[in-house]
């Protein structure tokens, strides 16, 4: 089945909004063997909505559109709708009476309009909102099916999931799975992987993001699927961090230490807090994550973190033995297992005669301290570089913690080995 996807709003194509949902609905129905041809983003206007919802259905099986079924006078999918179908809209006294509660329960005055959420083509059938009030809309037009969608996300993954995917799922539904890999660029993967690039019945996809990127493998069936993840987990080793879409790299590394009972603390200076953010967003981060400092001001470095004032006063606070100090101060002054730094050049301007893009990242642990330079590929644009080089950041220092935790797992594991061969002799 080959099916377009409709976006509508005005704050996705001035981009005060980013199309999320387009990509989440690409990424599923293509799981369900769904073929997605065409992803289309207009303006809420009846003409637009109308006239792209024509050339779609001119084109492919099935349009799903999300977007311009809320309360307000721009949300005009619904008229749209129903202008195509030559119909009027009639209201739904169910979804009425639930707006009619909703409101009484939070004491929120109704206002007239919040009751549009209500109206429906009429011919068409209502689609259930488990977690919002405007029910998505499914009716046929041009003898082809269309679903209209709430644009909210997890509303419309809601009614997706509950109602459109399984009427659309197909036995044949390729299997996919894909592997998140950190500090590797997407050449250097696309080159370890041509092996698995060539076997039959496979087909890869890469998608990049800072300093991390997601491998999905495609096959035509799970046997195939599991003999190509397996011979691409080889290929890359460590550089996997997870299998699925939704396990970060931060949420990969806390299990990895929950896992040996460590702790970890952070000190920040460039990042201004992100990497302490990106650690405490997955659920139970309590266990692991110690705390941070933000020590942004180079005396704070020496006041707040045990940083020597002589190594700040001689090279600056843009320095591998600055991070690893850094890294130090943060362990010990908050109890943690291990200690994680990050310092540099975000910009817009050089520091300390060091360019823009300069980064240390200093790691501490049981088994000692060292210190990491990456190199960031900065873009053209400068105006882009200040917050690119904070993000790359960020997933580099979580991916040398990572690797650190990692070393010395397979060093004990090797000791652990060790003693048992010496029980057998």
């Amino acid at each position: 089945m080959r099916v377009e996807l409709l976006t509508v709003g005005d704050e996705l194509l001035i981009g005060d909004t980013l199309n999320t949902n387009g990509a989440w609905m690409g990424q599923e129905l293509t799981r369900a063997g769904v073929e997605v041809v065409r992803s289309t983003v207009v303006g809420d206007t009846l003409k637009a909505i109308g006239e792209a919802v024509t050339a779609a259905l001119d084109r492919a099986d099935g349009l799903i559109i999300t977007g311009g079924l809320g309360p307000t006078y721009d949300d005009l999918t619904r008229d749209a709708l129903a202008y195509l179908a030559g119909v009027k809209l009639v209201r739904d006294p169910v979804t009425e009476a639930a707006i009619r509660e909703r409101s009484m329960k939070y004491g929120v005055r109704l206002r007239e309009s919040a009751l549009r959420m209500a109206d429906l083509p009429e011919g068409s059938a209502k689609l259930p909102n488990p977690v919002g009030t405007a029910p998505g809309i499914r009716m046929e037009l041009a003898g082809r099916p269309v679903f209209a969608l709430p644009g909210v996300p997890h509303e419309m993954r809601a009614i997706m999931t509950e109602t459109v995917l399984p009427e659309w799922r197909t036995p044949a539904a390729p299997a996919v799975l894909t592997l998140r890999t950190a500090g590797v660029w997407e050449t250097v993967l696309a080159g370890r992987l041509a092996p698995v690039e060539r076997m039959e019945g496979v087909s890869l996809a890469y998608l990049p993001s800072p300093a991390n990127v997601d491998v999905r493998i495609t096959a035509d069936s799970p046997g195939t699927l599991d003999a190509a993840v397996a011979k691409a987990r080889g290929l890359l080793g460590q550089a996997v961090y997870a299998e699925g879409r939704v396990t970060s790299l931060a949420a990969a590394v806390l299990d990895l230490l929950r896992e040996r009972g460590e702790t970890v603390a952070v000190a920040e200076s460039l990042t201004g807090g992100l990497l302490g953010a990106e650690l405490t967003a997955p659920a139970g981060s309590s266990a692991v994550f110690r705390g941070g400092v933000t020590a942004y001001a180079t005396p704070l470095k020496a006041a707040l973190l045990g940083v020597p004032e002589d190594l700040l006063a001689e090279r600056g606070a843009v320095d591998p033995d600055v991070a690893v100090a850094m890294a130090e101060g943060a362990r010990d002054r908050l109890g943690a297992t291990r200690g994680l730094a990050v310092t540099g050049v975000a910009g817009p301007d050089p520091q300390d005669g060091k360019p823009v893009g300069t980064v240390h990242i200093g790691v501490c642990g049981p088994e000692g301290s060292r210190s990491f330079t990456p190199t960031l590929t900065l873009p053209r644009d400068g105006s882009r570089a200040r917050s690119l080089v904070r993000d790359m950041t960020v997933v580099h220092a979580l991916d040398l913690l990572r690797h650190e935790v990692l070393r010395v797992a397979m060093i004990r594991e090797w000791e652990q080995d060790q003693e048992g061969l010496e029980g057998l002799r």
